[in-house]
């Protein structure tokens, strides 16, 4: 299951570029997920070990991946820590929901992150759980808790 704290978690990895570039395994590029991931958000191909290429950029390595992907790539390697969401695009969510399908995923969000129409996810705030599968009523959660994490900064 997801499981979403809205606004700064005690606990959560803020800046996840920072944390990639000094934690990620050059190795991580190669499974499978990753592969699928990287050609789907950065339209990139994983030719081997830390080894990438686009059509526009040429070949780099992984420390230059989107913030999304690397913000994705985190989470699947590091599922016990908890990262910040808010660097990852829309077109993050649907990867965010297949990792969670098999294990709890805990991660933090500073933003309304669209999930589409079909989604189940679990808002902690205020040490609740809650379970969320309707659209309107995680966009009014987000709000409120997003507003009162505003409020409060």
């Amino acid at each position: 299951m997801l499981r979403i704290f809205f606004g700064k978690h005690p606990k959560e990895i803020y800046n996840t570029e920072v944390y990639y570039a000094n934690q990620y395994d050059k190795m991580w590029v190669m499974e499978p997920f990753a592969k699928k991931i990287i050609k789907d958000i950065d339209d990139s191909t994983v030719i081997g070990p830390d080894l990438i290429e686009n059509d526009i950029f040429g070949k780099f390595n992984s420390t230059e991946l989107s913030a999304g992907v690397k913000t994705l790539l985190l989470i699947y390697n590091q599922p016990r820590k908890i990262f910040n969401i808010s660097n990852c695009g829309d077109n993050c969510s649907k990867y965010l929901l297949e990792m969670a399908e098999n294990k709890d995923i805990t991660v933090s969000l500073h933003h309304l992150m669209d999930f589409g129409k079909s989604f189940s996810v679990k808002i902690i705030n205020e040490g609740k759980r809650k379970v969320i599968t309707d659209p309107i009523e995680y966009l009014m959660l987000a709000d409120r808790y997003l507003r009162s994490e505003e409020n409060e900064g």
